[in-house]
């Protein structure tokens, strides 16, 4: 008989940290092990004294240490392609985005596609911008730049040439061509409208989209984020496909993070591309597949993302009221419903059949409800599942739904960085809300309150993907300091529906061990215990309250035990 082996020493202990809720314990040390787990947390002492030689200590100097965090709706190809592109994410200026644009154009051979995104509507004279103006901007080139929320697109007039755009051109479903009184097409395209001129671009080639995603990545880990839920695989919304990028990345060992993809609903396809979703979820890839190479522990696609609405700002959120205010607005004056909820109840009873989790789009009070409705009908019909079933952004839910995703595990997927009274939610959302939906605006606190699960992501690149904004806005209801979208001086200082405020404790929980486990991760990461995979982050600083935010940075990011962020001062010093 062969005795017992020693145990081994950890590969790295962290010491002198301040962890989050732990103070009065005392535990102020956690040690990794060399298989990426935690394999101990305690006294520093008593954690230290496990040390082997090779063991490398890490000393926080009372610098908190936090699980890492979770991104449960973002866009990462998406995203990095708007930092390779022409970026208008980081300002909020005419004059600002007139130069960067003039800038890029000029970069670009005549007739080249002008491509980027990251606009803010209230920012132009009459609160959206118009064709003309792109047209001075960039003379040489046909044009596309999403806004912000990636709903519209901004367009000039040699895209709308190029894509035979007329004043006789019809409305797609559910979409809307903005138009001058004379019914000439504007610059604007609403929602599905924004594929009559993306069909005409240039696919990325896949080096260029490799080199995003792990642009991406980066950005990512350096704000502490260890895994993620793309929220859009397929090609769909003007944005390429990146399940080959995965592919690939995955084969090569680049990715780092931990990936749930979200597979997009083709309302054209109907039930039978389930079949096709197994087949990804499984790792058979067909004809072109490289071998036979099967996903491995950080990567999945067992989730589904259907899309039910669009957005209140451009009165495509399916309320159960209409709007205010939007008389002769072609369309549905209360939003259409993107799937018939009769149909989305079938679909959605498929997909949990299948084993698949439903992540829908849900942003009206009527869209969240067929939502709800929606998978309700799947428990009848299926029972209990265990599946992820979330409904991302919430703008809006009726105070009669609320308790429903506690009482049918339904998950409330937040995007917290839009809960502020900005300028442009003052200006043109809350007022199509009127004031008795306006006060049920993105209600954290009463979906916490009924019991609800929540979880916490950006939307990046619609929004800043740090993690530490998001946590700020959802305790305090305004817009952080150094966040330029803001623009109202009383956005930072003036909460928006206080009484929905989070207390730190349930946002960070939210961002973390509530986003891990909308994933699909939560068994394996998102706090930090004995046996976890050690998922980590180091602040700058010791954080114990809200107000210790502001300015603070992530300076370390660790996935299963890996380096995978840290930060040089000067990176430490750069904002969002």
């Amino acid at each position: 008989m062969s005795p017992n082996p020693l145990p081994q020493s950890p590969a790295f202990i962290v010491t002198d940290a301040s962890l989050w809720g732990d103070e009065s314990e005392g535990r102020s040390a956690v040690a990794v092990g060399i298989d990426g787990r935690i394999s101990a947390v305690g006294p520093a002492e008593e954690v230290v004294a496990t040390a082997g030689s090779a063991t490398d200590v890490i000393s926080l100097a009372g610098a908190s240490l936090w699980p890492a965090f979770h991104d449960s709706h973002v866009h990462p190809l998406a995203g990095g392609l708007e930092l390779t592109w022409c970026n208008l994410n980081d300002v909020h200026d005419l004059a600002k985005y007139e130069g960067i644009v003039r800038a890029y154009a000029d970069g670009l051979p005549a007739g080249r596609w002008l491509r980027g995104g990251g606009w803010f509507s209230d920012v132009f004279p009459g609160k959206q911008p118009h064709r003309r103006l792109l047209d001075q901007w960039a003379p040489n080139h046909p044009a596309i730049l999403t806004s912000h929320d990636n709903h519209c697109a901004w367009v000039n007039s040699a895209a709308l040439r190029l894509a035979g755009i007329n004043a006789a051109t019809e409305d797609p479903f559910g979409a809307r061509i903005g138009r001058d009184p004379d019914g000439t097409p504007d610059g604007l395209l609403f929602e599905g409208a924004i594929d009559l001129v993306s069909h005409l671009l240039p696919d990325p080639a896949p080096a260029e989209l490799d080199a995003a995603y792990l642009l991406a990545q980066q950005h990512l880990h350096s704000f502490g984020i260890a895994g993620w839920q793309d929220a859009l695989v397929g090609r769909a919304l003007h944005l390429p496909d990146p399940t080959g990028t995965y592919r690939r990345l995955q084969a090569s060992g680049a990715l780092t993070s931990r990936v749930t993809g979200a597979l997009w609903w083709d309302r054209e396809k109907g039930l039978k591309q389930i079949e096709e979703f197994k087949a990804l979820r499984d790792g058979a890839w067909g004809d072109d597949a490289e071998g036979d190479t099967a996903w491995d522990d950080k990567v999945r696609f067992d989730t589904v993302k259907i899309m039910q609405d669009g957005i209140c700002e451009s009165c495509t959120g399916a309320m159960l009221e209409p709007y205010a205010g939007v008389d002769g607005r072609p369309g549905e004056p209360s939003g259409p419903s993107m799937i018939d909820p009769v149909e989305l109840k079938e679909i959605v009873t498929a997909l949990d059949a299948a084993g698949f989790s439903a992540h829908f789009h849900g942003v009206g009070d009527r869209a969240v409800r067929e939502c709800l409705d929606a998978v309700e009908a799947a428990r009848h019909g299926n029972g209990p599942s265990g599946l992820r079933h979330q409904i991302a952004h919430v703008d809006v839910v009726d105070p009669a739904d609320v308790p429903r995703f506690a009482a049918l595990g339904v998950t409330a997927n937040l995007q917290p960085l839009w809960a502020r009274a900005d300028k442009e939610i003052i200006e043109r959302k809350l007022p199509l809300l009127g004031l008795k939906r306006a006060a049920m605006h993105f209600p954290f606190g009463a979906l916490q309150g009924a019991g609800a699960a929540l979880a916490m992501g950006s939307d990046w690149p619609v929004s800043s993907m740090n993690p530490l904004w998001g946590i700020y806005t959802a305790v305090t209801r305004t817009a952080p300091p150094s966040d330029p979208h803001g623009v109202l001086p009383s956005s930072y200082s003036d909460p928006m529906n206080p009484e929905q405020r989070l207390t730190l404790s349930q946002a960070l929980e939210a961002y973390t061990s509530g986003s891990a486990r909308a994933n699909g991760y939560g068994d394996r990461t998102g706090t930090i215990a004995v046996g976890m995979e050690a998922d980590l982050i180091a602040l700058d600083r010791r954080v114990t309250e809200v107000g210790d935010l502001p300015g603070a940075r992530v300076a370390r990011t660790w996935v299963a035990g890996r380096t995978v962020h840290a930060a040089s001062a000067a990176k430490a010093a750069a904002g969002s």
